[in-house]
């Protein structure tokens, strides 16, 4: 349960980040940040604390009481957005894509896809964000070292940059907790660990 995920704001009610239980419960604890209910109110920690743990909300032990988990957590000085740029990775790509292999239209489980350079490599393509897609292991082999056009393949649509802000880790279709969602307008993709090179 302390490993679970929290939303983090800044002041203005924007998603930043995602955190685990364990360090939203250390940053109410230090005054750094608030909980938010359903309705929109803000705890201090031993207001939230207080709160009955009740057995709908998810709960940790410590010592002598029981905590009701914050889903939701807003930073009380911190007014920023992270920067705008989405790193270039394999599976920020293939959110981008929706798991679907851009040439024969199949949503596939990520194991059974792979990354295309719609311009091969050895024919000058790059590897960025306007030349990667995803592709299922059959349409790859098929279209080979070719372009598109010269292996008789259609791409669904043009690769580009996403404009997404990446707020939280996980897309948005996967969203676990119901309390994030108000607050999720503006965050429409996925932030992964793992950054691909630009040629």
């Amino acid at each position: 349960m302390l490993n679970s995920a929290v939303l983090v704001l800044n002041r203005n009610y924007q998603p930043v980040h995602v955190t685990s239980v364990k360090r939203a419960l250390s940053l109410l604890y230090l005054g750094v940040a608030k909980a938010i209910d359903t309705q929109y109110r803000l705890y201090e920690f031993e207001d939230w604390a207080a709160l009955s743990a009740s057995a709908p909300h998810d709960s940790v032990n410590t010592i002598d009481r029981r905590i009701r988990v914050p889903r939701v957590v807003v930073l009380s000085a911190y007014e920023y957005l992270p920067k705008g740029r989405v790193r270039f990775s394999r599976l920020n790509i293939y959110a981008r894509d929706h798991d679907t292999c851009q040439y024969c239209a199949r949503q596939l489980p990520r194991s059974e896809l792979n990354l295309d350079h719609v311009v091969p490599r050895s024919q000058g393509g790059k590897t960025s964000w306007e030349n990667v897609v995803c592709s299922c292991v059959p349409c790859n082999l098929r279209k080979g070292g070719r372009t598109p056009a010269q292996a008789g393949m259609k791409l669904l649509k043009v690769p580009m940059r996403p404009r997404w802000t990446p707020f939280f880790r996980g897309a948005s279709r996967r969203i676990t907790y119901r309390e994030w969602l108000p607050f999720l307008n503006l965050a429409d993709a996925s932030y992964w660990n793992v950054e691909l090179l630009d040629d």
